[in-house]
C-alpha cells in the first residue's frame, strides 16, 4: 500500500526573508514607498506626521493578529457586521407570496374518493404513470 506524506502546518505562511512573511513584506514595503513619495511632495513636519501614521499603521496591518488570524480579516469581519441588519425576522407570508409568484403552473390535485380500485383500473393508472401521461386512458 501507498504512503502519503501528509503536511502539518498549512495555516504558516511562508517566511521569506527571516520571520517576515511575503505579506508583510509586501505591506512594510508599499508603506515605504508611500513615505518616500510623502517625503518628495510635502515639507519635514508633515513628512513626519504622514510617515509616523503610515508606518503604524503599517505595522498594525502586518504583524498584529486578533485571534490567530490577521489583522485585516479582522477589520473585514468589523465591516461586514456593521453593514449586516442587528436583528433578522422571519416573515413567513413574504416567503408563501413569493414562491406563488415564481410558479406559474399549478399542478392539479386529485380529489381522493373512498371506492376501491380493480386491478384493471390500476394497471391503467400504472400505464398513465409510466407513459408520463401520453396514454389518457379509456
Amino acid at each position: 500500500m501507498q504512503q502519503f506524506t501528509v503536511p502539518q502546518f498549512i495555516d504558516v505562511e511562508n517566511k521569506i526573508i527571516g520571520p517576515v512573511t511575503t505579506r508583510q513584506f509586501l505591506i512594510i514595503l508599499g508603506a515605504a514607498m508611500i513615505c518616500g513619495i510623502a517625503y518628495r511632495l510635502f515639507d519635514f513636519s508633515l513628512f513626519i506626521t504622514v510617515t509616523v501614521v503610515v508606518l503604524g499603521l503599517a505595522s498594525v496591518f502586518s504583524f498584529v493578529k486578533v485571534n490567530g488570524r490577521p489583522f485585516h480579516f479582522f477589520i473585514l469581519n468589523i465591516v461586514q457586521t456593521i453593514r449586516r441588519p442587528r436583528l433578522r425576522v422571519w416573515n413567513s407570508r413574504a416567503v408563501i407570496t413569493e414562491i406563488a409568484e415564481k410558479s406559474f403552473i399549478k399542478p392539479e390535485v386529485p380529489v381522493a374518493t373512498k371506492e376501491h380500485y380493480q386491478t384493471s383500473h390500476l394497471a391503467e393508472l400504472a400505464l398513465i404513470v409510466d407513459t408520463k401521461g401520453k396514454y389518457k386512458g379509456e
